[in-house]
């Protein structure tokens, strides 16, 4: 399975990006898929993650009522749209996927991974 993020860029606080994760292989739609982000000098953390199936999405509270993942699995592609940025925001996003399919926040459940896209917002 390869991951392909896309969409990060430069845009000021109370902006709006859109995030994309194209993904190849057969079985993207049993997979549960993630964002993760990387800051400047920080650990990767959690930030959403959507079930195999569209039907369960989650959240880290700091994005949570800001972001939206969605996925659409005819395009094998998973979204995440972020509003009302903020330059805590500043970030390497990469995009996760997870075979056993349950949206977990956990890292280690993610076998595979993007190259990751960088999200600059400045104040």
């Amino acid at each position: 399975v390869q991951l392909q993020a896309s969409g990060g860029g430069l845009v000021q606080a109370g902006g709006s990006l859109r995030l994309s994760c194209a993904t190849s292989g057969r079985a993207f739609s049993s997979y549960a898929m993630a964002w993760f982000r990387q800051g400047p000098g920080k650990e990767r953390e959690y930030v959403a993650s959507i079930t195999w199936d569209g039907g369960g999405t989650f959240y880290t509270d700091s994005v949570k009522g800001r972001s939206t993942i969605s996925r659409d699995n005819t395009k094998k592609t998973v979204y995440l749209q972020m509003n009302s940025l903020k330059p805590e925001d500043t970030a390497i996003y990469y995009c996760a996927a997870d075979p056993g399919g349950w949206a977990q926040s956990s890292l280690q459940l993610y076998d595979y991974w993007g190259q990751g896209t960088l999200v600059t917002v400045s104040s």
